[in-house]
């Protein structure tokens, strides 16, 4: 059973750094591609960044390109996202997101299968 809790999120400056985690109860992990997505106020949930089940592969949206790395850890079940030169406009609720199937690193939500509960950031300008 797949089972994604996040941790790491909190309120930092504009230009500070963060790094979240995503750790899966289940025994499956290394054959999932993973994701990260956030959700602003007012707005619909958005891909951040995913990584392929080996890690080989990666994928990020343009917005956090140069600033943002998805990392994952098999032996641990653990899924990164290293945050830096942080922007007022990443605050967010950020989640991360399992794909069964593991083919592919999807940019859509509807091709995640399973969800954490989400960890807060903010970013004060």
């Amino acid at each position: 059973q797949v089972q994604l809790v996040e941790s790491g999120g909190g309120l930092v400056q504009a230009g500070g750094s963060l790094r979240l985690s995503c750790v899966d109860s289940g025994r499956t992990f290394r054959t999932y591609a993973m994701g990260w997505f956030r959700q602003a106020p007012g707005k619909e949930r958005e891909f951040v960044a995913g990584i392929s089940r080996t890690g080989g592969s990666t994928n990020y949206a343009d917005s956090v390109k140069g600033r943002f790395t998805i990392s994952r850890d098999n032996a641990k079940n653990t899924v990164h996202l290293q945050m830096v030169s942080l922007k007022a406009e990443d605050t967010a609720i950020y989640y991360c997101a399992a794909d069964l199937t593991g083919l592919r690193v999807g940019v859509r939500t509807y091709e995640y299968d399973y969800w954490g509960q989400g960890t807060q950031v903010t970013v004060s300008s």
